[in-house]
């Protein structure tokens, strides 16, 4: 396990020496970021969604096999399966915690083996707080200063009206940087945190397609993420009726679920790569 040091100034994101208030230092365990990638940083709720886990594990599964590292705080919720995911798909990821860097400090302390898991996979954790330095109220808003910064793009998964997590994507906002938000059922709270992005202009991400555009890079058709068998009941309900294309309403109104349930499982599978809604219908992709 490599010791913490400096980053040195070779390794310093260039983006992030543009920022009104650029790090003086950054303390490095593991490996600096890839300079050559697009840095993307995923960011949402700690109390997260069964639809909220399986939207954040989809679109990073899409990215396999691109120059893209994975930024995010080693929070519990979005940001660990941010994390997890990215070494699922073979990617970089990057971790900024709340804290400094000591064991004794990591914050959360549950996620120490994370950590570790993302320095044995090429990955590294980074912070601008002296090693010792415990996690502090202020220390979150602060930490998400860096993590706007050194991004290409953020993307925002489930987050109330109120959540931290929309102070990072305000900041990435203020820098010039891009900002996306996944939409969610509109019956869950933690859907008002991206609606409201949406609403003032931030990029609609539907599945890992608009990731790639949003980050500038060349993308293929969207591939089929999940195996068939893989599928919920009311997933194979839906796709049945999709032997032939039909309108949302009439097929939320043969699947017999509840309209809620209904919008929430055809989202996911949209972003699974499972279906596309064009023209007025909805049809499978495969």
């Amino acid at each position: 396990m490599s010791e913490i040091r400096d980053l040195r100034p070779d390794e310093y994101p260039p983006l992030l020496r543009e920022i009104p208030e650029p790090p003086e230092r950054l303390r490095l365990w593991g490996s600096p970021p890839d300079l050559d990638n697009k840095f993307l940083a995923i960011v949402g709720a700690r109390k997260f969604s069964h639809y909220g886990r399986e939207a954040t594990e989809s679109l990073i599964a899409g990215l396999a096999g691109y120059p893209i590292t994975v930024v995010s705080g080693l929070a519990l919720g979005i940001d660990a399966i941010a994390h997890r995911a990215a070494l699922r798909a073979g990617l970089q990821t990057i971790s900024f915690p709340g804290s400094g860097l000591d064991r004794s400090v990591l914050h959360p302390h549950s996620h120490v083996n994370l950590a570790e898991e993302i320095i044995d996979n090429g990955g590294g954790i980074l912070s601008e707080y002296d090693d010792l330095m415990p996690a502090g109220t202020w220390t979150f808003p602060k930490r998400n200063r860096i993590m706007a910064g050194l991004s290409h793009a953020t993307i925002v998964i489930e987050a109330e009206k109120r959540s931290g997590t929309l102070i990072t994507s305000r900041l990435a906002t203020e820098y010039n940087r891009d900002v996306g938000a996944v939409p969610g059922p509109i019956s869950s709270p933690t859907s008002d945190g991206p609606h409201m992005l949406m609403r003032l202009g931030a990029a609609v991400i539907r599945d890992s397609q608009d990731i790639l555009e949003l980050l500038g890079l060349k993308s293929g058709d969207t591939p089929l993420l999940f195996d068939t068998d893989d599928l919920t009941p009311e997933e194979k309900a839906l796709i049945k009726i999709l032997e032939h294309p039909c309108e949302r309403d009439e097929l939320v109104r043969k699947s017999k679920l509840d309209i809620s349930t209904a919008n929430s499982v055809l989202m996911l599978m949209e972003i699974k790569g499972l279906i596309k809604e064009e023209l007025g219908e909805v049809r499978k992709t495969f």
